[in-house]
């Protein structure tokens, strides 16, 4: 992971082309497949990610796929993020989109659990931008618990956040989704 050519570049940050070439799979995810890198507001770049990458896997292979997601995002997520964080010399930058994208995978697997089989399309897709804008907004308001889960060390202060965020969307999405039954 830190040899020790890296050293002095992790010790300062480095700039986003040189944090690729030193590791390019980690910031490839970290990153969102880059979609952390687009202008203006990362975190919404890499939710939307997420819900393209989780929606489409919804629709091929059902809710499994979208737990695996989550689950994937969140266990390669965490080293990931924790790389390129000390790469660039800051706790959570913002171009690191991962978080974003496991919790939002979270928040729509808990919505598509709750969420009837024979949901029209619009009521299927109006609860998924609802999940999403829950999502953002608890993650940008940061209320109690999701702000200070920040604090963990590592890849973990980067992520849990995040997850908690999905896990909250979630639970309003899903509730909202029962509600409508």
């Amino acid at each position: 992971m830190g040899d020790a050519s890296a050293a002095p570049a992790e010790a300062q940050g480095v700039p986003w082309g040189e944090v690729f070439r030193l590791s390019p799979g980690a910031s490839l995810l970290a990153t969102g497949l880059g979609s952390g890198l687009l202008p203006k507001a990362p975190g919404t770049w890499g939710s939307l990610l997420a819900v393209l990458l989780a929606e489409g896997l919804f629709a091929l292979y059902g809710v499994g796929a979208v737990a695996l997601l989550a689950a994937l995002a969140t266990a390669f997520g965490v080293p990931a993020s924790a790389r390129v964080a000390v790469l660039r010399g800051r706790k959570d930058p913002s171009e690191i989109v991962v978080d974003e994208v496991a919790g939002q995978a979270l928040a729509l697997l808990l919505l598509h659990l709750a969420l009837p089989a024979g949901a029209s399309p619009a009521l299927r897709w109006g609860l998924v931008g609802a999940a999403f804008g829950l999502f953002r907004l608890l993650d940008v308001v940061k209320p109690g618990p999701i702000d200070r889960v920040q604090s963990l060390p590592g890849g973990w202060g980067v992520m849990a956040d995040d997850l908690l965020a999905g896990l909250g969307a979630g639970i309003l999405a899903a509730a909202a989704a029962f509600s409508l039954r």
